[in-house]
């Protein structure tokens, strides 16, 4: 149970209500983050609004490289709710779901492309505290994306950091989005 509780749809307002009910119709459930940040509705709407037109703005990479390495991040962090709910926004993309079971293994595993190795890495050392991203790293990155696919990368690394250690300290876990979900945690968990 998390350390906050989600705000029941009777109590977000006429305008959370909706919100609540396009998430359910999108994704199956209210994603519980969503529920909790209703208690600070400048913050919900600032969240729902950055993560709708960072969705928009994401063209510059192929969405298997972003998504693997976004759910990296969660697996590194240890969010079990950013690893259910990714898990199931990617079997809804039509990306193989199965692989990430083996993820702990993406250096050597057939299954991950050179790219998808690339940002794998990258998502390791921007998540690495303190950070390791080497110029050496960043050179490869821009040989392989270009300037616009390494911000993106960049940019969505860094949005997996800020929601996955916000929701392992406010104790969200895993909602049941997709039985997919039961991998090994990079740390071994």
């Amino acid at each position: 149970m998390s350390r906050v509780p989600a705000v029941p749809e009777a109590e977000a307002g006429v305008l959370g209500r909706l919100v609540y009910r396009l998430a359910r119709r999108r994704f199956g459930l209210v994603p519980e983050p969503f529920a909790i940040a209703r208690h600070h509705r400048g913050l919900f709407w600032a969240g729902l609004l950055s993560e709708l037109a960072y969705e928009k703005a994401s063209t510059a990479l192929p969405a298997p490289v972003r998504e693997i390495a976004v759910y990296r991040v969660a697996t590194v962090v240890g969010c079990s709710w950013c690893v259910d709910f990714g898990t199931m926004l990617q079997r809804l993309e039509g990306l193989d779901v199965d692989r990430l079971r083996r993820i702990a293994d993406f250096g050597t595993d057939p299954l991950f492309t050179p790219q998808e190795r690339l940002a794998i890495r990258y998502a390791d050392a921007m998540t690495a505290t303190p950070t390791t991203v080497t110029d050496e790293l960043f050179a490869e990155l821009e040989r392989a994306f270009d300037r616009a696919g390494v911000l993106e990368l960049t940019q969505s690394i860094a949005m997996e950091n800020l929601r996955a250690r916000a929701n392992h300290a406010l104790g969200i876990v895993d909602q049941g989005f997709d039985a997919a979900c039961a991998v090994r945690y990079a740390s071994g968990q």
